[in-house]
């Protein structure tokens, strides 16, 4: 078709640089998912870090956010399934050849979250719901209402039960809560 042609073509995001390492991300013009290339140096050969259209068979697992640790080795990143807010973390470490070694974290339950890493590289403050009333199968089309999200601090190589809850305010339970850890590593900002 006609759309189908106009909108086939290359499509780069404009690059980055975490660590010693730069990311850009690149569409070929059909994939339903962008995918994250790394390389060493701008001249270097690009090696995928991460590839969404490969974790479903229909391409509707999409990558929502992906954010490094401040030294660039370690990815902690959203994925949703089927255009649903609820969305699921998950860790990776950027090995030496720059390709992804996934990590066992796995965070659920997790609805417009703001992912920020602590300067020690220890663990990362995220957002969540309490488990959801619906079935897992029916998130994304369920009609409960999110109330109380969560402001919590996960350890890496940890359960997702002992994650400390940093902030909670049932005062406001249809506030949401975002965070970035400043600069220098010595504070973390909270914003409502």
């Amino acid at each position: 078709s006609l759309f189908t042609a106009l909108y086939d073509y290359p499509k780069y995001g404009t690059p980055f640089k975490r660590g010693d390492r730069y990311y850009y991300y690149y569409n070929s013009g059909l994939q339903r998912q962008y995918v994250l290339y790394g390389q060493d140096s701008l001249q270097a050969e690009p090696v995928i870090l991460l590839d969404p259209n490969t974790l479903s068979e229909d391409g509707t697992v999409a990558l929502k956010d992906a954010v490094f640790s401040d030294n660039g080795q370690l990815v902690a990143y959203q994925l949703s399934s089927g255009g649903s807010d609820w969305s699921t973390i998950k860790v990776l470490s950027v090995g030496a050849d720059g390709a992804a070694v996934p990590h066992d974290d796995l965070l659920q339950h997790v609805k417009f979250s703001s992912i920020a890493w602590t300067h020690d590289h220890k663990g990362f403050f995220y957002n969540r719901f309490a488990e959801p009333k619906s079935s897992p199968d029916s998130l994304g089309t369920e009609t409960d209402t999110n109330q109380n999200q969560l402001l919590c601090y996960h350890v890496l190589g940890t359960p997702q039960s002992q994650d400390a809850t940093v902030l909670a305010d049932p005062g406001h339970p249809l506030w949401m809560f975002g965070a970035e850890v400043t600069d220098d590593g010595r504070y973390l900002l909270v914003y409502a």
